[in-house]
């Protein structure tokens, strides 16, 4: 009997070698993940690198869905004095759907390549990163008929567009606050966020502070600036630099131009109520909105050239 057992051990070896080698996530694929299956990767990838992730919900949509989000870190439960705090939020229209499934893959590289890479190493070791892929899950779930430019499913479940429900700087927005604005203006008094981006799509292009503004901003020049532009220029252009497409700027034949691939919000269009100015004005964080896509809801096969593309800069 010993001698059989020693003899399947030495059979089974090679085999338990090769499970201890496999990762602990299986390989998230290139496709669109909803509520259901992004739930499940979000929750698995919490259990099985629960020493530097913490997820939890900041609140729920209209219909009741969690605003998942993942901290990753090596400190990932608090705040620790010295370790910036970070976050990206994605899917915010819920038709435009690239950033969404971006952050998903950036989740993945991180953990997988923690000890491995010593970039990525030292990010976690000094950043505190937050990532929400999908701050618009019912828009999300309620595209039907997927569109380059248009589908039902931009707005949360009462209509209200969330880039235009939050608090202004410049002129009085008289919005009904929804509950996916409420839960992020909530989330910003519970962490010390200075650095964000929103990632979006319809265009090519990394955009910066104001979206809004009034003459003392450089309205009557086009243009809107904050008394911290050199850093918004900067942000904008490191990620648009590192982008093989965006950085031409001219990738999107039905839209503007934009040099270097970065502007000026408001220089681009002004808009009411928008999250990156209400991140500067009222959270003193300095947040960003990359545009990542002319299609707003690509093809799944697009997927790993727009990770690809995206991958340098959202590192």
């Amino acid at each position: 009997r010993v001698e059989v057992r020693a003899w399947d051990m030495n059979m089974n070896f090679p085999y338990l070698w090769l499970e201890l080698l496999l990762p602990l996530v299986a390989a998230l694929d290139f496709n669109y993940h909803h509520q259901e299956g992004m739930e499940a990767f979000l929750k698995t990838v919490a259990q099985n690198y629960s020493s530097i992730t913490h997820l939890h919900s900041i609140g729920k949509s209209v219909k009741g869905r969690n605003l998942w989000v993942l901290v990753v870190g090596r400190f990932p439960k608090e705040h620790r004095i010295g370790i910036p705090e970070f976050k990206y939020v994605a899917n915010m229209h819920g038709d435009e759907t690239v950033g969404r499934e971006l952050l998903l893959h950036l989740i993945d590289y991180l953990v997988t390549n923690d000890g491995k890479d010593p970039e990525i190493t030292n990010l976690i070791n000094s950043t505190r990163i937050h990532i929400m892929p999908s701050m618009n899950p019912d828009g999300f779930e309620a595209v039907k008929k997927p569109d380059c430019y248009y589908s039902i499913g931009r707005e949360n479940y009462n209509q209200y567009d969330l880039n235009r429900n939050f608090p202004d700087a410049f002129e009085y927005n008289n919005v009904s606050r929804q509950p996916e604005t409420l839960a992020v203006m909530k989330w910003l008094k519970t962490e010390t966020f200075v650095l964000s981006a929103n990632l979006h799509g319809g265009a090519l292009v990394a955009s910066y502070p104001f979206d809004n503004g009034v003459q003392a901003t450089g309205a009557l020049s086009s243009r809107s600036l904050t008394p911290d532009d050199d850093v918004f220029q900067y942000l904008a252009h490191t990620y648009a630099s590192r982008n093989p497409n965006m950085k031409k700027g001219d990738e999107c034949k039905n839209k503007m131009n934009f040099p270097n691939g970065v502007t000026n919000g408001y220089s681009w269009y002004p808009l009411q109520g928008g999250m990156q100015d209400y991140n500067y004005i009222w959270a003193q964080c300095f947040e960003i909105t990359l545009e990542l896509s002319c299609c707003k809801y690509p093809r799944e096969e697009k997927l790993p050239s727009f990770w690809n593309n995206n991958k340098a800069s959202l590192t």
